[in-house]
């Protein structure tokens, strides 16, 4: 683990404290991509309040979207946004908005408040909204308007009140009447029995008015009420009659749409001044020829040429009405949602050979028969011809003889099973043919053996399962072709022959299971998209082949999804010559191993997918991404990535948005994102990071960067404890200097090993008897030993081993304790207290007599007890300055052997010390007397210690006593 220096560390603390620089993630609302934090959208957050969601949203904000979420009120949360230009709130459940809760949004051009709960609005609530030119109200409950509600909007252009329950036409129209540049009012599916007004009227800029789906029984309106509508939709009014028309002005309509209403609509034609070409006659009950043909004549009355005629949802079951009595339609006729079986040739167009367009969809055609033999004109005019929607079993040849010119011909979503092999001939103009969402099983060499001008076909979900060769031969202009969907296995050598300008290629849906360069070479150097997912490729080998070396210009690849199991090896070179590849989608596979030169040829790609590739994990190794420097959005959601790391995505410098989301990486380097110079969206929800210190880095990386939004940063949860968010775990533990820390730490040690010896053999009796004393003094024994200190009860405590009591019971005690030296002494095991502790024993000993007599052997030298009684004597000399300790060495003892007993030989050094005479001395009686006379006045002598020069006088006399007993051969000898 890496650890910040202490001037970075610093200086984030100063950047934390004054907030020089803050993070742009968000708490309840996702920036949209590449919106440069000008457009947001806010779905499915529970958060209570409006102001939970929005706090957090920068000023720069233009665009905001919020949807499904449960916030019952809006306050003035949104007055910091003060730039916004486009606001949507639906599906909230929003019931109240308060009085200022659009303030200071001057900005605002678009605002959406659909499907909610409003029951009201404050009559001052779009006070500020001087720049709203689209208001969205639909899907409410609003009863009313208040009459100063758009007072200052005068900007409105759009305002739509679709499906509330308002009931008062006069209120809404004095409402809008002042908005001067109103251009569409929808007032649909409302409440609305009449139209009736004041004085008020409609804004004279209205040209758009739907009032559909109301409970109209009349109009009840002023005549000028429609003066300047050009669009007027009365459809679904179920109770609404001709009548209710009668001196209404309805000259100025473009448009006007009757549908399902009980209107006549030959007695309305009858009674209204509308322009009859402009009405929308769907939906009228025009069912029979009779009603058609009366229709017709009563439009040929007054108007020569019309543009449409629609007759949709009329109930029609036959074609055997004609059109030849109304006026020339120029562009198109509208039959769709009727209840037609054939269409017979057309026959009943007879005479408006002008028609464009021609739609019959939502029917119940069964068939189209061949129009080969008719003698009919041929409707040379007609461009768009649909048949979408209906029950088609079969096109016969010829179907489409009379209408040789068509451009766009629509037979989707039928059941044509059989398409004759002739079926298309003629339309040598064709461009568009639509033939998906159908029951065909084959296609033939001379299917579109005449429609050489096609540039659309469209054949998806089919039941087509083979490609014969050359059924695309004469397709020379074709630049789209949709197969996907089908079951196609495989295709003959030549099935693309003729393919020299397609462009997008769709086989998703299928069941290829390999990818053969042979099949598509007809295509090679044109093809831009090519779609193969949802297939059945497998690659159980490492193919060193290269499927789409050739494909110089493709830039869209789609091989995810392959079935049942997905891809699971990806051969190395499968990528082989895709320099100008920009999208590529790998998704929903289960590739368990990603070579890692894959990606090598992909220089130009820039968008990525490895989404839902996971079994166990996709392994990505360093330098996968290495040559994707121009990959701009990467997605690896749920693949399993347990490592994030600079070694694999270190090359994406171009990498602006990246998608992981459900991984399993506990951890994200800091490095690695560091490397990722451009990236400015990072999607890693339902990512289990850690909340520990590895990741203390990437918490203070996210909160911290200007550049990169972390979706839902604050809501990411340590996986340790859901109470807790990762965005603001405790850091404070992770910034220690560790090193600084091991270092002084490892000195300590080092520094107690090395000196811990020393100080052992240095300072361990004095230790160990400062806590014989601190004992003593814990225990009162202290201050009575220094009570009774200058009043001793002993002249002598005897320190001697056991081995060597035989010595002092023999010659020790009888010499200090008879007759010639009445010397009081302390023996240990005759005057130490019976049930005492030995330690306080040996205290009580030392400080209870004037004198202390070591009687040292080598047995003495290696007694802990003996060790303990010296030390303490040898305190009272050194600490207390007290001439309490006496040496007697009953053998000779060498210089080595005393080396490790530094406390004796400091003893040695400073003071006299005598050494018992032994049998094999010269006079020995004779020394032994000088030995007991020598102890005995060392016994009487004061405590207290004699100078230097006390000392050399003291010294000297020994020496001349010495002399005078002539001894100069005895072992007894006195040593400075």
């Amino acid at each position: 683990m890496a650890f910040l220096p202490r001037e970075l560390l610093a200086l984030m603390a100063v950047l934390g404290v004054v907030q020089l620089i803050c993070g742009y993630s968000y708490r309840n609302c996702i920036e949209d991509q590449w919106s440069n934090r000008k457009s947001f959208h806010c779905t499915r957050r529970y958060v209570g309040k409006m102001s939970n969601m929005t706090q957090d949203l920068p000023v720069t904000a233009v665009n905001l979207s919020i949807s499904h979420c449960n916030v019952s009120q809006l306050d003035n949360s949104l007055s910091h946004l003060q730039n916004l230009q486009h606001l949507s709130i639906s599906l909230c459940n929003l019931k109240i908005i308060s009085g200022n809760a659009f303030r200071s949004l001057s900005q605002l051009k678009s605002l959406i408040l659909s499907f909610n709960e409003l029951s009201e609005l404050k009559p001052l609530l779009f006070e500020d909204l001087q720049s709203l030119n689209s208001l969205l109200l639909a899907h409410n409950k609003l009863q009313a308007l208040p009459e100063e509600i758009f007072l200052n909007t005068s900007s409105l252009q759009t305002l739509n009140m679709d499906t509330n329950v308002l009931n008062n036409f006069a209120n809404v129209v004095r409402s809008v009447s002042h908005l001067m540049n109103l251009t569409a009012l929808d007032l649909s599916f409302n409440h609305f029995t009449s139209l009736s007004h004041s004085s008020a009227s409609l804004p004279r800029s209205l040209t758009k008015l739907s009032l559909k789906g109301n409970n109209l029984l009349t109009l009840g309106c002023q005549a000028t009420l429609f003066n300047y509508v050009k669009l007027l939709d009365l459809s679904n009014n179920a109770r609404l009659t001709a009548m209710a028309f009668k001196g209404v002005d309805l000259s100025h309509l473009k448009f006007l749409s009757l549908k399902l209403t009980k209107v006549d609509i030959l007695t309305f034609l009858n009674i209204s001044n509308v322009s009859r070409v402009h009405v929308d006659f769907s939906g009228t009950g025009l069912k029979n020829k009779t009603q058609i043909e009366k229709l017709c004549e009563l439009l040929r009355k007054k108007h020569s040429i019309m543009k449409s005629l629609k007759l949709d949802d009329n109930g029609i079951k036959s074609t055997s009405f004609t059109l030849h009595y109304c006026p020339t339609i120029t562009k198109a006729l509208h039959l769709s949602q009727n209840k037609l079986q054939t269409v017979k040739c057309l026959d009943f167009l007879d005479g408006q050979e002008k028609i464009t367009e021609f739609y019959a969809e939502h029917n119940r055609l069964l068939s189209l028969s061949s129009c080969k033999n008719r003698s009919k004109p041929a409707l040379t005019k007609l461009k768009k011809l649909s048949y979408r929607y209906n029950r088609i079993l079969s096109v016969k040849a010829n179907a489409f003889h009379l209408t040789p010119n068509i451009k766009v011909l629509q037979l989707n979503i039928n059941n044509i099973a059989f398409l004759d092999h002739h079926a298309l001939k003629g339309l040598k103009q064709l461009q568009e043919l639509r033939l998906d969402n159908n029951l065909l099983t084959d296609l033939f060499k001379d299917t579109f053996a005449n429609t050489c001008k096609l540039k659309i076909l469209n054949l998806r979900n089919n039941r087509v399962s083979v490609i014969f060769n050359g059924t695309f031969y004469c397709l020379k202009k074709l630049t789209t072709l949709d197969l996907g969907g089908n079951k196609i296995t495989h295709f003959q050598a030549a099935g693309f022959d003729g393919l020299t300008k397609l462009s997008k290629l769709y086989l998703d849906g299928n069941n290829l299971k390999t990818i053969k360069t042979s099949f598509y070479y007809a295509f090679q150097d044109t093809l831009k998209v090519l779609d193969l997912s949802r297939n059945k490729i497998r690659f159980l080998t490492k193919d060193k082949s290269s499927p789409f070396m050739n494909f110089s210009k493709l830039t869209d690849l789609k091989v995810a999804s392959q079935r049942p199991y997905g891809l699971t090896l990806l051969p190395p070179t499968l990528f082989r010559g895709l320099h100008s590849l920009k999208s590529l989608y790998l998704g929903n596979n289960r590739i368990t191993h990603i070579p890692c030169d894959a990606f090598d040829d992909l220089t130009g790609l820039h968008f990525l997918t490895l989404d839902n590739c996971c079994v166990g994990g996709v392994n990505l190794h360093p330098g996968v991404f290495k040559n994707l420097r121009n990959l701009t959005k990467l997605i690896l959601e749920n693949v399993g990535l347990q490592n994030f790391t600079k070694e694999v995505f270190g090359n994406l410098t171009q990498l602006r948005i990246l998608q992981a989301n459900h991984n399993t990486m506990q951890s994200i380097p800091l490095d690695a994102l560091e490397s990722l110079v451009k990236l400015q969206y990072l999607d890693i929800r339902n990512v289990s990071l850690s909340c520990t210190c590895k990741n203390s880095f990437l918490q203070n990386y996210t909160l911290h960067n200007p550049d990169l939004q972390v979706v839902y940063l604050y809501n990411l949860q340590c996986p340790e404890d859901n109470s807790k968010t990762f965005f603001n775990f405790n850091t404070e533990v992770c910034f220690i200097d560790l090193g600084e820390h091991l270092f002084f730490c490892t000195a300590a040690v080092i520094f107690l090993f090395t000196v811990t010896p020393l100080l052992h053999v240095k300072l361990y009796w004095k230790v160990k008897y400062g806590y014989f004393v601190f004992r003593a003094w814990f225990s009162e024994q202290w201050s009575r030993i220094r009570d009774k200190e200058e009043n001793c009860k002993y002249d002598a405590f005897i320190s001697y081993n056991s081995v060597d009591e035989e010595w002092v019971m023999d010659y020790l005690v009888p010499n200090l304790e008879g007759n010639k030296s009445p010397f009081k002494l302390c023996l240990h095991h005759r005057d130490f207290e019976l049930g005492r502790d030995i330690v306080d024993n040996i205290v009580n000993a030392v400080y209870s007599s004037r004198k202390t007599i070591c009687v040292v052997s080598r047995s003495f030298l290696c007694s802990e007890w003996c060790s303990l009684e010296i030390q303490l004597a040898s305190y009272r000399l050194f600490d207390e300055h007290r001439d309490v300790l006496l040496l007697v060495f009953l053998e000779p003892i060498s210089e080595r052997q005393l080396s490790s007993y530094h406390r004796m030989r400091k003893v040695m050094l400073k003071k006299t010390y005598l050494q018992w005479p032994g049998p094999d001395t010269t006079n020995f009686l004779q020394a032994r007397e000088l030995f007991w006379s020598q102890l005995r006045r060392a016994i009487r002598a004061g405590n207290r210690l004699e100078t230097e020069d006390e000392a050399q006088e003291h010294y000297a006399a020994q020496d001349h006593q010495t002399e005078e007993n002539q001894t100069s051969d005895e072992s007894c000898y006195l040593q400075p």
